[in-house]
């Protein structure tokens, strides 16, 4: 039996605005950017492809079923700009056939940094998601998929009954993801690794025509899943969801290949889909998998260096970090949520400095003319926030006017 697990990355960072070392107001996102690119990404992936999903469930009749993580910065950007996008995910939790899984609320790098901020972030998106989809995450996924046996270990003790990883090579070695694992010394913890190659054929490669595949038709690509039948029990096809409509525009027939998919898949008796909790729970282990180093899902190294591959970006890390105590001392709401949205990966992301293939992705993503500009304005901001941080202590520290005892 060959079992799909479709798992979608849904995310959007507030954007930050160009803050020069003039700037004394501290407004440090670009509001109307960030309402423009939600309108168009909600137009060009999040309707159709949810949608589409919820068509694609109910034909079907529940055996069609898929995994989702929701950034907090996406779903407080869907309230404000585009809630019809969150009433479609609504429609989907109430089928049963789909999963919410938890991460870092502002997906965020703070595992690095500070455990008790991580924590506190991976307890709020469960809340978030408890709240607006009724159900309590089983699963967790770190940050652009970044996985060591450390945080096998932290969310283990979360409660969390699986977790996510890349199946990078070299870590696997001989093995393949197309079977479920275990973290060392955590028999209970089911790891399910990306099947990078899969996933990639739709992700980046769809629209090649270079690609000696190209055409990538939903018949051909279920003939690949069902090879696995004999070789292992899942194929974990992990990737952004923008992937449809946004990274793999509607005309490169996107679409149509997700809508045919199931279908062609469901074709072979054999194959399903599963959830990535239904997966853990069906397939026993087959062994442990070691990871003592961090592993992504970024780039061609599928390590951390594109967020902490230069100076720039490891300092930006650092003193956005170094900041927790002061921030947290302060008591203000709006100061901590600022704080917290800067600790978002993409901001670093902007900074990498990488050339060749990576680099061309890093600039398609990139709203700086450079990295060194968008670090710039980063720290532009840092030291906007430290000024913020010293006058709110100055304040809590000063008498408060008619306190004092009446003559």
């Amino acid at each position: 039996m060959a079992s799909v697990v479709f798992y979608f990355q849904v995310h959007q960072p507030y954007r930050l605005r160009r803050y020069s070392i003039f700037d004394t107001e501290p407004t440090y996102f670009d509001d109307y950017k960030n309402e423009q690119i939600c309108h168009k990404v909600s137009e060009k992936c999040y309707l159709p492809a949810t949608q589409a999903i919820l068509d694609m469930v109910r034909r079907h009749e529940g055996r069609f079923r898929v995994s989702y993580s929701l950034t907090g910065t996406v779903i407080e950007q869907f309230k404000r700009y585009n809630p019809e996008v969150l009433k479609v995910f609504e429609a989907l939790a109430k089928t049963g056939c789909v999963e919410f899984i938890s991460e870092t609320y502002y997906h965020s790098l703070s595992f690095l940094y500070s455990r008790n901020e991580f924590i506190e972030q991976t307890n709020m998106h469960c809340r978030l998601i408890e709240d607006l989809f009724g159900q309590t995450p089983r699963v967790f996924r770190n940050t652009e998929l970044t996985y060591n046996n450390d945080v096998a270990q932290v969310v283990h003790d979360m409660g969390f009954t699986a977790v996510l990883a890349e199946g990078a090579d070299y870590v696997l070695g001989y093995r393949s993801p197309t079977y479920v694992y275990n973290p060392p010394n955590r028999p209970d913890l089911r790891l399910l690794l990306k099947n990078y190659r899969l996933s990639d054929d739709v992700a980046f490669r769809f629209s090649n025509r270079g690609w000696k595949e190209w055409p990538l038709k939903a018949e051909k690509f279920a003939g690949w899943i069902n090879q696995i039948n004999g070789n292992g029990y899942v194929c974990n096809l992990f990737m952004d969801y923008e992937t449809f409509g946004e990274h793999q525009w509607a005309d490169t027939g996107i679409f149509d290949f997700l809508r045919a998919l199931p279908g062609e898949v469901l074709k072979y008796r054999d194959n399903d889909f599963l959830t990535v909790s239904e997966a853990a729970d069906r397939y026993p282990a087959a062994g442990e998998i070691d990871v003592p180093h961090m592993t992504s899902w970024a780039d061609t190294e599928r390590d951390l260096s594109a967020w902490l591959g230069n100076a720039m970006q490891a300092n930006a890390l650092h003193e956005i970090f170094r900041l927790e105590d002061d921030i947290k001392a302060a008591g203000d709401p709006v100061l901590l949520a600022d704080w917290r949205k800067l600790q978002t990966s993409d901001h670093f992301y902007y900074m990498c400095t990488k050339y060749f293939s990576d680099g061309d992705v890093h600039k398609y993503f990139n709203p700086y003319e450079s990295p060194y500009d968008g670090y710039i304005n980063f720290m532009n901001i840092i030291d906007n926030l430290r000024h913020r941080i010293a006058d709110s202590v100055e304040s809590a520290e000063s008498p408060r006017l008619g306190m004092g005892k009446s003559p």
